[in-house]
């Protein structure tokens, strides 16, 4: 994707991935509006992080931040981090987007700025509130962490980049197990002590997100 690989390279939801059927909806407005990130903070752990701004209008819950694990938590915020430089890849107007090459690498740094690309080139981004649940942390041979979760997007709906316009018809229609999308993810710490992902897989309808 070279148009945002360009711009020095992050989806709602942890999006860039090899995914299964997988295809979070767009909108956001044009980044008139932001407010700081709710992610942890840059000084929790002494990293020079790049702040991350989302527009007023959308909103991560995470659920199960704090397991109790120091370095479990520590992979689960870098997590939370990517998924949100992702979301303002695509929502904010961030100046070649160093949030998603900071929490980004390898494949699930290309498949992002593709992801990303998809919405801009269509002109679209997205609003409201997005959920992620059973989340858990699996340290794997050789250094690296897997970090499975499941994303609830039923309160999101697509807005028109240019007109501002939110799509909220499909807010009628009930939930279904297509509603949410399962996520099996890699992280490998960097030489700065973050935590990267570098591979996503996505599917939805998954049993572990039923």
């Amino acid at each position: 994707m070279a148009a945002v690989a360009a711009l020095s390279l992050s989806a709602c939801g942890g999006g860039g991935d090899d995914s299964k059927d997988s295809d979070k909806i767009a909108g956001a407005d044009n980044g008139a509006s932001t407010s700081a990130s709710p992610s942890p903070k840059a000084s929790d752990d002494g990293v020079d992080r790049p702040e991350i701004r989302l527009p007023k209008d959308v909103k991560n819950i995470f659920e199960g931040r704090k397991t109790g694990d120091a370095k479990k938590d520590a992979v689960l915020a870098d997590n939370e981090r990517r998924i949100e430089s992702v979301d303002e890849a695509i929502t904010g107007e961030a100046k070649g987007y160093p949030a998603l090459k900071f929490y980004s690498a390898g494949d699930a740094l290309l498949s992002a700025a593709k992801y990303v690309e998809g919405y801009r080139k269509d002109g679209k981004s997205f609003v409201g509130t997005t959920r992620y649940f059973n989340r858990q942390v699996t340290f794997l041979k050789g250094g690296a962490a897997a970090v499975t979760y499941c994303m609830d997007d039923t309160q999101t709906y697509p807005k028109d980049r240019k007109t501002g316009k939110v799509d909220r018809s499909s807010g009628d229609a009930p939930a279904t197990a297509k509603d949410y999308i399962f996520y099996n993810t890699r992280l490998e710490k960097n030489d700065s002590g973050v935590w990267q992902t570098t591979r996503v897989f996505s599917e939805k309808a998954a049993k572990e997100c039923a």
